[in-house]
């Protein structure tokens, strides 16, 4: 089986990661959809933080994001307001955090350990650059099967309890990453109605 590597974004990568979006988030509204020139504005603003997964010369995963100084005193904010409708012009080179915009992988290709290698390729460039840590808003597409039972908080408890199994949360719970708290109407998906949760990985080896 051919192998996977990992690699910066490029410009002709751009189309391919436009399909990539349809194909791994069919609940998301296609709006909230990252698109080609999304993808080439990510290339100018900050390449060596946004990150494709290869496998031979076909795009299987993404992991995409930019850096920003975020206020966890003030954590509430929507998917479209932080990336800037998609553009990441929000992006700081000299922020203190790396703000997780995607992580998206083939369905075709789950469970290949291509998650963790994007994960761990965010965490290097965060480490190289001396950031803080990566924050991000994760999704909860198990929340589908529970949103008439149960409330997003009891989910997310029970989730980070290792009672329920979630294929986003528990996978960046495993990553290091922890909860910070939900996001209410963070982004218009219908598996996780609306909610988010505010997710965090601090940097061990941050130095002042």
């Amino acid at each position: 089986m051919e192998s996977i590597r990992i690699d910066t974004i490029k410009p002709e990568y751009a189309d391919a990661l436009e399909q990539l979006q349809i194909d791994c988030f069919p609940t998301l509204a296609p709006h909230e959809r990252l698109r080609r020139e999304h993808f080439l504005k990510h290339y100018e603003l900050f390449p060596e933080g946004n990150f494709v997964a290869l496998r031979g010369d076909r795009v299987v995963g993404l992991g995409s994001g930019f850096l920003t100084d975020f206020d966890f005193g003030d954590p509430d904010h929507t998917f479209q307001e932080i990336i800037a409708g998609g553009f990441y012009t929000h992006h700081d080179p000299a922020g203190a955090w790396y703000y997780g915009g995607d992580i998206s992988v083939h369905p075709k290709f789950r469970r290949r350990g291509i998650g963790s290698k994007l994960y761990a390729a965010r965490k290097d460039v965060v480490r190289q650059l001396n950031r803080r840590g990566i924050v991000g808003g994760g999704l909860l597409p198990g929340f589908a099967a529970y949103k008439q039972s149960i409330s997003p908080q009891e989910y997310v408890a029970r989730v980070v309890k290792e009672e329920l199994y979630d294929s986003t949360l528990s996978f960046q719970l495993r990553q290091g990453f922890q909860v910070r708290g939900l996001l209410q109407n963070y982004i218009e998906d219908s598996a996780s109605d609306n909610w988010s949760v505010l997710i965090v990985w601090e940097n061990p080896d941050f130095q002042l």
